[in-house]
């Protein structure tokens, strides 16, 4: 099939979340299966000079945009079997960031436009065009009257993903006509209309032919208003297209065996120099020197949809278990200073890393024991897949992603690859945590066990692309 992947945002390009590493890994996996695809993304500003050397001009156009028709133009590079179209505009893409602007509406409805039209100029006949989030929800919108017009487009069915609800692109509704481009008979409950304003994402999953989100406990959770940010009602009408398909991570990259990035390399076979990896992270973060001392690692973004009342809230009682832990991130002010207050009363047993590097939650995914990561809502997560794939056993609660990926310790039978809770509450979560640290010291043999059966658990893209492929032959019939 020809797949045309939309997204506002592709690693190794240009990356702010989980979205680009989704659009940086699944369509190559797809590209695998012997697929035709092609992704397509804004030239931002903040895209290397290393990736516009590889780049080839192609040719411009002027898209429509309602009475606008802004510059639009094309560069292509081809990698890993897969060809990407960088979508050239200055005014719009040439921004210190590439969200937060007062004229997002305008620059994605710009995006857009170009998503629809570009294969007209290519000469390329997409089956799929898959977007992604809020960014390109007018896409499936616009190829309701375009598929009419555009000989290439003739034949497109739309698949929309779900990335994260809680982001739905709301906006005034005199947009609707002069910046869209889009007639007032969109303006209607079964499409743009929401309590008087325009929400695309409302809108996109009406239009689109097929919808997903990335885990299937989280499509079944968009059901409930505690989830949907407001939609509920709009994804149980539109329930018999809407399906959940967990995302993966690139195993290649994240492979404890071959990351030079670690302080000593090590497999499900060889756990040795795991302890190597906790020795260096035990010493970039300033804690005690002890191999007996089980380690708890966060890394993610300190805010409160993430858990961390629950974290800050039970810290004397995570302490109080004879851990160590490090915490990586930066978020809302209140977190921040909890744990910097935290590492001052513990001192030598919690660390607090208030930033993002690269190379120091490489550190904490190969050397921690335990991931903690009890967020209240989780869409579907890589952190939890990454820290398995190096033996770092997961401590999650039981929602979105998390539910899907982490199979809850049986201390029964030895089966499992992490530890979960089901309810918001702290105690829950401390009960989860004793659990792991009693295993840790209790049965080394079992927790060696548990570590092998996450390492070798299957997170790779290739499983999750059999169910796109499976999803684009239902829409497309082919």
């Amino acid at each position: 099939m020809n797949i045309l992947f939309a997204s506002s945002e592709v690693a190794p390009f240009i990356k702010t979340g989980g979205l680009a590493d989704v659009a940086g890994s699944l369509p190559q996996a797809l590209a695998r299966l012997g697929h035709d695809v092609r992704v397509i993304l804004p030239l931002y500003e903040g895209i290397g000079q290393e990736w516009r050397d590889q780049m080839t001009y192609l040719q411009c156009f002027h898209v429509t945009l309602a009475w606008r028709n802004p510059y639009c133009g094309l560069f292509e590079l081809k990698r890993d079997g897969v060809t990407y179209y960088f979508v050239d505009n200055e005014y719009y893409f040439k921004r210190h960031s590439i969200y937060g602007h007062y004229d997002d509406a305008e620059r994605f409805a710009f995006f857009s436009r170009a998503v629809i039209e570009s294969p007209g100029h290519l000469g390329f006949w997409p089956d799929v065009i898959h977007c992604n989030d809020w960014q390109t929800a007018l896409v499936p919108i616009y190829l309701l009257e375009e598929r009419e017009r555009v000989p290439e487009l003739r034949n497109a069915k739309s698949v929309y993903t779900i990335h994260n609800i809680e982001y739905q692109g709301r906006y005034g509704k005199e947009l609707l006509v002069d910046l869209f481009g889009l007639s007032d008979g969109y303006f209607n409950d079964r499409m743009l209309a929401y309590y008087g304003d325009i929400n695309l994402m409302k809108g996109a999953i009406y239009a689109a032919d097929y919808v997903t989100t990335v885990s299937p406990s989280y499509a079944d959770e968009l059901r409930f208003d505690f989830y949907a940010h407001g939609l509920a009602g709009v994804v149980s009408d539109n329930a018999h297209k809407i399906r959940g398909i967990l995302n993966g991570i690139d195993v290649e990259h994240f492979d404890p065996q071959h990351d030079q990035r670690l302080a000593k390399t090590f497999s499900a076979r060889q756990l040795a120099g795991k302890k190597a990896c906790k020795a260096k992270l035990q010493e970039m973060s300033g804690l005690e020197q002890d191999p007996d001392a089980p380690l708890i690692a966060c890394v993610s973004r300190l805010v409160s949809h993430k858990g961390f009342d629950l974290v800050v809230d039970a810290l004397p009682e995570i302490m109080g278990l004879g851990v160590q832990m490090v915490v990586l991130g930066t978020g809302e002010w209140k977190y921040e200073e909890a744990f910097r207050s935290a590492a001052f009363q513990f001192p030598g047993r919690f660390s607090a890393q208030i930033m993002y590097s690269d190379a120091f939650s490489a550190a904490i995914y190969g050397g921690a024991d335990l991931f903690l990561m009890p967020s209240v809502a989780e869409p579907c997560g890589l952190s939890q897949m990454i820290s398995m794939r190096y033996g770092t056993l997961p401590v999650v609660r039981e929602t979105g992603g998390l539910r899907d990926s982490v199979q809850p310790y049986n201390e029964f039978t030895g089966e499992g690859t992490g530890f979960s809770f089901a309810n918001i509450d702290k105690g829950d979560m401390v009960w989860a945590i004793r659990r792991a640290v009693e295993l840790y010291h209790g049965d080394p043999k079992g927790w060696k066990q548990l570590q092998k059966n996450a390492m070798t658990a299957d997170f790779s893209w290739n499983r999750s692309a059999l169910d796109y492929q499976e999803v684009y032959g239902w829409v497309t019939g082919k």
